[in-house]
């Protein structure tokens, strides 16, 4: 946390967050006594308080966006907010924090020049399995979330496709306390994974094709 980003909070009318609890505890440990509202802004209103929270904007309230974990609009509320604002030519700026994206391409030992990032890939295998085949000779970087549940079938559909030599890596609950990383050959990254916790969030990055990391076996945790 910034020292920028500590004081747009501080000097908010307004605090707009997923959950407020999570929010209130925030602010406790960074030692912000905060007196302005935290209001609820989160996936299933986001369409909704767009729009209310652009008019408080509009009538010259400082409202602050803070999501649970990573940053708002990546892989999180925030979009609509911005795109609203922008629209009513409403100033927006950004107190940048921590991003899972960004931190697993920096962490992976993977060419890092040029990447697409793509969020979430669709639940189905079938449509998996299609994102393979359209990015196998993508020229950059490839990097994906992926939940817990959805993990080993998410390797098993990549190793399926772009074959057990793929040089990826497999980050797991970055920044946080059992953070690990795995980088390597697939099949032998996804043999590492499983034989630990699967728990938390993932972020899949996937080096372009014949790239090889010469140290297979990185692991900066277990």
């Amino acid at each position: 946390m910034t020292a920028r980003a500590m004081a747009s909070l501080q000097e908010a009318d307004a605090i707009a967050c997923e959950d407020t609890r999570v929010t209130g505890k925030l602010l406790s440990k960074l030692g912000i006594e905060k007196t302005a509202p935290l209001l609820s802004y989160r996936e299933e209103n986001e369409s909704h308080m767009a729009g209310r929270l652009a008019d408080r904007i509009a009538a010259g309230e400082r409202i602050a966006l803070i999501s649970d974990a990573g940053m708002p609009a990546i892989s999180d509320p925030g979009f609509r907010l911005v795109r609203e604002c922008r629209r009513r030519g409403l100033a927006v700026t950004a107190a940048p924090g921590l991003t899972a994206a960004t931190t697993a391409l920096a962490l992976s030992g993977l060419p890092s020049d040029g990447f697409l990032y793509v969020g979430f890939l669709p639940p189905k295998r079938a449509a998996r399995k299609r994102f393979f085949e359209k990015y196998l000779d993508f020229d950059y970087s490839l990097v994906v979330y992926e939940s817990c549940h959805r993990i080993a079938k998410f390797l098993d559909d990549l190793i399926d496709v772009m074959g057990p030599e793929r040089c990826i890596s497999v980050g797991r609950e970055l920044t946080k306390l059992h953070e690990s990383v795995h980088s390597g050959p697939a099949e032998a990254v996804r043999t590492r994974l499983l034989a630990g916790s699967q728990k938390g969030e993932f972020v899949v990055t996937i080096a372009k094709r014949d790239y090889l990391l010469n140290d297979a076996p990185a692991a900066n945790a277990p």
